[in-house]
């Protein structure tokens, strides 16, 4: 059982990240490189200021190579590689030079970076900047304790790796074949929500140093099935925001991008007519509200008004106002109203619209810029397209 190493001030154990796992297990596979004795316990020093004391596990030593474990431990984070071993093979390569020097990859387990924007280049192992450095920083310690100013090479992998990265978003970002080894602190911070805004960001990076000018982005599955099978756009190239439509928005426009087109059921994105940016039920749940609301300015009589609020679902009130032909003014003046909150949102320099669906009625509002929006966005997948197909014939 992992030691706990501390809390938040929420009362959540901390843990440490796969970098610190990956610099550790170094750290120590060089230690036998060079002692020849073995090593059960590593100490590591943090960038966050805080020292781990870990447990070393599977060593295994040749006339080649010292290779050995340390366990990812990532406290209250909901973390899927929590419980991994990370490993890291140590080997001289050349004993000549003048100061000790580290080749760093990565081996199997551990994801190869097939699109541009991340920290490493396509072709490159997963492993972020801050890692990379830990790792060489805590491999050289070992080298000058020992006198040694060759070059060894470490190989980080992670048996598991493969199989646990088909429960993350690293395929959409561009990495496959294995996970990504992180961290830019040493330490996991129980942040589930950052990270999550953090990877929209990513997103969305990676489409504009591609090229894109305009992007579009869904909060989850219905809106990519419905992006894919309803209006022929890929998927594959929508930023996914879950509830964050604020937090999309704003890196949007940090981001210098000219236009985004938000699609969604309206289950979430009517919540957007009252000026709700975070679409999640625990943040505010106003959709009977807003639906009553609109429906009464649209002439709805008390009763209408009352089986509204009594809905537990948007699809039910949507048939309501169908049934009472209501649903085209109410989704006229509740798009207005998205549109208003957007357009607040965004500001001057970014184009937005919204299209908002239902299962039953397909495209129930076109907010805003939407249909300004939708042609330029097909218009770039294409090109990326072709752009794509071309390279590869030429490769």
């Amino acid at each position: 059982m992992a030691p706990e190493i501390g809390r938040t001030r929420s009362g959540l154990r901390l843990g440490y990240t796969t970098g610190s796992c990956a610099a550790a297990a170094a750290k120590a596979a060089a230690q036998m490189l060079f002692s020849e004795t073995e090593v059960r316990h590593v100490r590591l020093m943090t960038p966050k200021g805080i020292e781990l004391y870990l447990d070393v596990e599977e060593t295994e030593r040749t006339s080649g190579y010292v290779q050995c474990a340390v366990r990812k431990y990532s406290g209250d984070d909901p973390d899927v590689t929590d419980g991994l071993l990370i490993f890291a093979r140590v080997e001289k390569v050349s004993p000549d030079g003048n100061s000790p020097a580290v080749l760093l990859d990565g081996g199997a387990g551990v994801g190869r970076v097939t699109r541009a924007g991340l920290e490493q280049k396509v072709g490159q192992a997963a492993i972020n900047r801050v890692p990379r450095r830990m790792i060489r920083e805590a491999v050289r310690e070992i080298c000058g304790q020992y006198g040694f100013c060759g070059t060894v090479k470490v190989t980080i992998f992670i048996p598991d790796g493969e199989k646990t990265a088909e429960k993350t978003m690293n395929s959409r970002l561009g990495i496959e074949g294995g996970l990504s080894v992180l961290g830019t602190t040493g330490i996991v911070e129980p942040m589930s929500e950052k990270a999550l805004t953090d990877t929209i960001y990513l997103e969305m990076k990676m489409l504009k140093d591609e090229g894109r000018r305009c992007c579009c982005a869904v909060p989850g599955n219905y809106g990519s099935d419905f992006l894919r099978d309803r209006l022929g756009l890929d998927a594959g190239q929508a930023v996914k925001c879950s509830n964050y439509i604020g937090e999309t928005i704003d890196d949007a426009k940090y981001l210098g991008m000219s236009g985004l087109l938000l699609i969604g059921h309206i289950g979430k994105f009517v919540k957007l007519a009252a000026g709700v940016m975070n679409t999640h039920s625990a943040q505010a749940d106003c959709r009977m509200e807003v639906l009553s609301a609109h429906a009464a300015m649209a002439g709805a009589d008390t009763d209408t008004v009352r089986r509204i609020m009594e809905c537990i679902n948007t699809s039910q009130a949507v048939g309501i106002l169908k049934e009472r032909h209501l649903l085209e003014p109410v989704m006229e003046t509740v798009g207005e109203r998205i549109g208003f909150y957007l357009k607040q949102r965004a500001g001057s320099g970014l184009t937005i619209g919204a299209l908002v669906f239902s299962e039953s009625e397909g495209i129930l509002i076109r907010a805003a810029e939407a249909e300004k929006l939708l042609p330029l966005i097909r218009k770039e997948q294409k090109d990326q397209k072709k752009k794509t197909e071309e390279g590869a014939g030429r490769a």
